[in-house]
């Protein structure tokens, strides 16, 4: 009784695609995969920012105008 079998499952999602449709699914879908990828190049952007060297750790806005004219 605590888990649903496929049966279960399949009438969802039945029910999800008449209400929804399968054109809004797939934008939908295709959306997040979108917002997943942007995600994965900033995380992957974010590593790859180079280090500043040990001057000026101690100023924070002066590193990222540092970084911003190297780009």
């Amino acid at each position: 009784m605590g888990s649903f079998s496929i049966w279960h499952w399949l009438i969802v999602l039945a029910i999800v695609v008449l209400i929804f449709g399968t054109k809004k699914l797939r934008n939908i879908g295709s959306d997040v995969g979108g917002a997943v990828k942007s995600f994965k190049e900033a995380v992957n952007d974010g590593k790859s920012a180079p280090a500043l060297g040990d001057e000026g750790q101690n100023n924070p806005i002066e590193n990222e105008v540092r970084y911003k004219e190297k780009q």
